[in-house]
């Protein structure tokens, strides 16, 4: 009865649709495109009021201008530590009349640091582990850049994971809170990073400071969602417990949920460091320097040997915050009794290092700079193979290219931009009610409406177009691999360093050997953004596909079930919730990639935003992320829905989101 009901409202639906969509534009030319008058011009209330808080807001005392730039002061301050340490030493004086009064801590120093932490806190392995990445950064010229780069992170994803913390605990305890912060969360993930970059440079100023500053928006929402789910799941009998003992609130939190939550946490730890790092390049742009600018110039020349190694510096400094945070918080240190040197060894070992390395430093150059002449490199090589492949394979490349333009991309481009948008919002809304209500269904219709009423639909549809085009391919060949490895335990430890190097290599290195290889335009911009995001949807899949219950398996070869029809019949079936999900992220990740691919030449909301960005005007660059926010979150929460309803009618409950 229910599913009857369903289809006559879908039918219903697109007939409407069809109606509108062949014969509605003589009778309502205004659900194709609106008027330029009917508009919102939001672009230019944005901007005005960006002013206003710059030039006229005031608190009393002092201006909001005056406040903002004392935050970038108290941020400031650690980083200048920080950098004075590993890179800068200690200056006197400002820009080139600075003068080195001490020397940074010696390359030496810094390996062995690293490396000593990693034996407390993981043993021998994971000290190798850090040598070696260090190493790799000596070995291939990144150290400078590398430590400057560290040194951002270092400050960033402290105040990133103890901002996160705070906003998760107060959500925790105040369900209103968490209401009220979630629109803000989703916001501060979707937003394209260029979006707001305008603002905070007028805010900020330009530096590190502010780059800093748009790292914590971006990372940080992950650690708050991730602290709220934590603390919710810690059992309660922890919590009858720690009442039957008489702890206080604030003991019953800081000494049995969040050690209780710890794993949890941890997860939120790493994203921070995960998404700071991805940050590197963007954040190059507003002055902070290191890694992120020697891809971007790169990038520029098209080097793609050197982005190349730039870009796996990144990954190596990723491997090590991520391996050493992991360790430190699985670590359970037993008190040790006697003298100070005797109660902290490692720390005492840690000093004793730095004076050794400094003294050694002062003795011999080569352990205070790593001598050019020991370095190594395989940019030339790199750059070298994809010029070997333009001159044999060109034509090849053309015609597959040209193949895709002409029957895939460009009919498809023209169908979506031929749609009424009226029609579209109302499709959405059908879809919002039939999977999540009414509530749903209000959200889907209003924001889709809402990117028409600012004057943002065509290049929604052109990014809809790119992103939609993307994922399938994406999803074909994710989907695929993530069956292959999850029957096949030597291929996933495989296939799992890969799409790992994978997820922490800087979006930007994978548009240059597609610029290199295709020129620019939309399908090099699909090339990229397929390369990108197609890690969740193998990473999504296989875990679909390991969580299901292997007494059905057997029941199904029990039964006498092929090889094939237990994969499509009960594994698939099983996995699909999880198969969604992938699909979320996917789209998540097409979409934060298409506004680097707007470099290349695409004309969409990304091409917007980084327009925005070189004219300095923040009203169209919000509005046109505002718009990639809309999209990702219409698309985030129908999927969501449909994982849900999967879920429901295979009996496995609500499931982790």
């Amino acid at each position: 009865m229910a599913r009857g009901r369903g289809i006559a409202v879908w039918g219903a639906a697109l007939a409407a649709f069809l109606l509108l969509w062949l014969a509605g534009a003589g009778v309502l030319p205004w659900a194709f495109e609106l008027p330029r008058g009917w508009t919102v011009p939001a672009a230019r209330w944005i901007t005005a009021f960006t002013k206003w808080l710059l030039n006229d807001a005031t608190f009393g005392l002092f201006t909001f201008a005056e406040f903002t730039r004392f935050i970038a002061a108290v941020i400031d301050m650690p980083y200048r530590v920080v950098l004075s340490i590993l890179s800068t030493g200690v200056l006197e004086g400002q820009g080139s009349a600075a003068v080195q009064i001490l020397p940074p801590l010696p390359w030496l120093g810094v390996a062995l640091v690293f490396a000593l932490f990693g034996l407390w806190a993981g043993g021998a392995g994971l000290a190798a582990l850090v040598l070696a990445c260090f190493g790799f950064l000596l070995l291939f010229g990144q150290w400078q850049s590398a430590m400057v780069t560290l040194a951002s992170i270092l400050v960033a994803v402290p105040l990133g994971v103890a901002g996160g913390l705070a906003l998760g605990i107060l959500g925790w305890r105040h369900p209103w809170f968490s209401r009220a912060i979630r629109p803000l969360l989703d916001l501060m993930q979707t937003i394209p990073v260029f979006a707001y970059l305008v603002p905070i440079l007028i805010l900020f100023g330009f530096g590190p400071t502010a780059a800093v500053v748009a790292t914590l928006i971006y990372a940080m929402p992950p650690m708050t969602r991730v602290t709220e789910l934590a603390l919710s799941r810690v059992p309660d009998d922890l919590r009858d417990l720690g009442r039957m003992v008489g702890c206080t609130p604030r003991q019953m939190l800081w000494r049995v949920m969040v050690p209780s939550a710890r794993d949890g946490l941890m997860v939120g730890v790493n994203q921070v460091i995960m998404l700071s790092l991805n940050m590197v390049i963007i954040a190059s742009m507003i002055g902070a320097g290191g890694l992120g600018f020697d891809v971007l110039a790169a990038l520029r020349t098209l080097d793609f040997g050197a982005g190349l190694e730039a870009g796996f510096a990144i990954v190596a400094l990723a491997i090590v915050l991520d391996r050493l945070s992991q360790a430190a918080a699985r670590r359970h240190g037993e008190p040790r009794a006697g003298a100070w040197v005797a109660r902290h060894p490692y720390l005492a070992g840690g000093l004793a290092t730095v004076l050794v390395a400094v003294l050694a430093g002062l003795a011999v150059p080569a352990v205070r700079n790593w001598p050019e002449a020991w370095e190594l490199s395989t940019g030339t090589f790199w750059s070298r193979v994809v010029e070997w492949i333009n001159v044999n394979y060109f034509d090849a490349i053309e015609a597959a290219k040209n193949a895709v333009l002409l029957n895939i991309l460009v009919p498809f481009k023209r169908f979506l931009l031929g749609l009424p948008w009226l029609g579209v919002a109302g499709l959405l809304a059908v879809a919002g009610w039939r999977l999540g209500g009414w509530r749903l269904a209000a959200l889907a219709g209003a924001l889709a409406t809402l990117i028409a009423a600012t004057g943002q639909w065509e290049k929604a549809m052109i990014t809809v177009y790119l992103c939609g085009i993307s994922v399938v391919f994406a999803m074909l060949i994710g989907v695929p691999l993530g069956i292959l490895a999850a029957e096949r335990e030597r291929l996933w430890t495989v296939v799992r360093v890969v799409i790992d190097t994978l997820q922490t290599l800087p979006s930007f290195v994978y548009l240059m050997p597609a610029v290199m290889l295709f020129r620019v335009g939309d399908f090099t911009a699909m090339i990229a953004v397929v390369a990108y995001a197609v890690v969740p949807a193998i990473r999504y899949t296989v875990l679909g596909l390991q969580g299901v219950d292997p007494r059905l398996i057997e029941a199904g070869r029990a039964m006498g079930a092929t090889g094939w029809q237990i994969l499509a019949r009960i594994r698939l079936r099983l996995a699909l919730p999880e198969i969604l999900l992938g699909l979320n992220q996917t789209i998540m990740f097409a979409l934060s990639m298409l506004v680097i691919t707007s470099l290349v030449g695409t004309r969409d909301l990304g091409q917007e935003v980084y327009v925005a960005l070189t004219k300095a005007d923040p009203g169209r660059g919000l509005v046109a992320g505002l718009a990639v926010a809309f999209i990702a979150i219409i698309a985030d929460r129908l999927i969501q829905a449909g994982a849900r309803a999967a879920r429901a009618r295979l009996g496995l409950g609500e499931g982790v989101e």
